[in-house]
């Protein structure tokens, strides 16, 4: 089996007001053994947040054995012990890593709401059943607009990928050297989208297949964010985490969870297992 697991994880801030990374690495250990751990909301360096920790150091030195890749969608000045202030997603993997991408998603200008530059980090790893792109992302909360630009940005990236591979370049020594990038993707993250909306409906449609929906069928989504968290939101839980999975990805999946008795933070961490073969 290869295991991934998705979390928005606050910067380690749990329902109890307490920044803790070392009980993120804990419940994500309870849920199940992951080959790719994907962490949203990771801060490196900024004062305001997490005491100006280097929360993607520190995750990486609490899952020895993980290489930690992160990317950044906020990199500005003025960090901790003149650091750079950063603010993105992580991936941990204990597989091989071919390469990486990093890929910036579009941030529409639009006055008068909050809104800040989003972005997605791709690893190519190598797992029993073959090269595999695995990605994660954090999508615009305040605007849907800014979803929208950023749905398709990924659904562009996506089909990229898949015709490259259908139509390769012709290789060469360094850096022309061919490295495997795959169609065969797993995107996940907090994407702030309801099951049903029309924005699931637009991220949800060929190639790209809900991972829930497959192996659960008409199952409802579970509620990956408010459980516990009330104040920041008062409508209690709801779904806004996801796999997406291309077709052949999907034959695969032989199991989705999500632990939903854990408040270390204001979401709810979810894992997908793939067999090697469909």
């Amino acid at each position: 089996m290869t295991a991934i697991l998705s979390w928005n994880i606050q910067c380690g801030l749990g329902c109890d007001g307490v920044h803790d990374l070392a009980r993120i690495a804990r419940v994500a250990r309870t849920i199940g053994e992951a080959d790719v751990l994907c962490f949203q909301e990771v801060t490196r360096n900024d004062a305001a947040l997490a005491g100006g920790a280097d929360q993607a150091a520190a995750l990486e030195a609490l899952f020895p054995g993980y290489q930690a890749f992160f990317g950044a969608g906020l990199d500005r000045s003025g960090g901790t012990n003149g650091a750079r202030r950063q603010f993105g997603n992580l991936i941990l993997s204990r597989l091989p890593v071919l390469q990486v991408f990093r890929h910036l998603l579009p941030h529409p200008a639009e006055g008068g709401i909050k809104h800040m530059q989003r972005q997605a980090i791709e690893v190519v790893v190598e797992t029993r059943g073959g090269p595999l792109r695995v990605v994660t992302t954090h999508l615009e909360y305040f605007s849907a607009g800014h979803r929208n630009a950023q749905i398709e940005h990924l659904r562009a990236l996506q089909a990229e990928a898949a015709e490259n591979e259908a139509r390769p370049s012709r290789p060469d020594s360094s850096p022309y050297d061919p490295i495997p990038r795959p169609g065969s993707l797993v995107l996940c993250g907090d994407l702030n989208l309801l099951p049903g909306d029309a924005q699931y409906h637009q991220l949800f449609r060929p190639p790209l297949i809900d991972a829930w929906r497959h192996v659960r069928g008409g199952e409802p989504h579970p509620p990956t964010t408010g459980l516990f968290d009330r104040r920041q939101w008062p409508m209690g839980g709801h779904c806004r985490d996801y796999f997406a999975v291309t077709a052949d990805v999907a034959r695969r999946a032989a199991a989705i969870e999500a632990d939903l008795a854990t408040d270390a933070s204001d979401h709810q961490p979810v894992r997908l297992e793939l067999r090697e073969q469909a």
